[in-house]
């Protein structure tokens, strides 16, 4: 059996392939581990991921996840909107574990997912704490100075926008990873909001990119 639980080969060639992509040093690997034996035992009873996605779960979801650090490398306190199967929070906490002052803002809403969320940051000793309540509650309510928010597959680009406008207004910066529609959302989302955005082409997925959020600036009146 490979290590992390997972027996099948196809497993061990895509965990590798994943890591070439994003290399992370021992320690956070076994961090990883932990991580990725919660999901596939808590995904028997909960949908986490795609279940088509589970025979390259290392390269489709962690290091689509960690590609995501070195955008922001000074970056301590990250707040991810939307966790739900831990991506692509949880592996950016595992990674910034060892870093003094790091701390990861798992945001997420259903309740079964929150406690996947609370189980895996209590077994892999992470340096996250999982908020379950509405976005929104939490910009509300988020004491901390964030520097950087993140979301994957949650929402339309001009929704991050309006959720993220807080955080990106008391200087945080915006990591959103998309999909080949990338475009049509930055349109749409410009009609709302003027964005100082950038894209950066996704290392995992050759069809999508990481929408790089510097500033906001509502175009709608209030």
């Amino acid at each position: 059996m490979s290590k992390g639980g997972q027996g099948a080969p196809d497993s061990v060639v895509d965990k590798a392939r994943a890591l070439a992509l994003v290399p992370v040093s021992r320690e956070t690997e076994a961090r990883l581990d932990i991580f990725v034996d919660r999901l596939v035992h808590w995904q028997s009873k909960l949908n986490l991921v795609a279940p088509s996605t589970l025979r390259d779960l290392w390269t489709r979801h962690l290091a689509d996840s960690l590609q995501l650090l070195p955008l922001a490398p000074q970056a301590r306190v990250w707040a991810d909107f939307g966790s739900g199967g831990g991506f692509p929070g949880v592996p950016i906490a595992c990674a910034l574990a060892e870093q003094a002052g790091a701390r990861v803002h798992l945001i997420e809403s259903n309740g079964k997912k929150a406690a996947f969320l609370r189980e895996v940051v209590r077994a892999a000793v992470l340096p996250a704490v999982v908020h379950q309540e509405r976005i929104e509650k939490f910009g509300e309510s988020c004491a901390e100075a964030v520097q950087v928010v993140t979301a994957r597959a949650l929402a339309p680009l001009k929704t991050l926008c309006a959720q993220a406008f807080p955080f990106v207004a008391a200087g945080a910066m915006g990591l959103f990873l998309k999909g080949q529609d990338v475009e049509a959302e930055l349109t749409d989302a410009a009609k709302y909001w003027r964005l100082e955005a950038s894209r950066v082409p996704s290392k995992t997925d050759p069809g999508g990119s990481i929408v790089v959020i510097r500033s906001l600036e509502s175009l709608r009146e209030s």
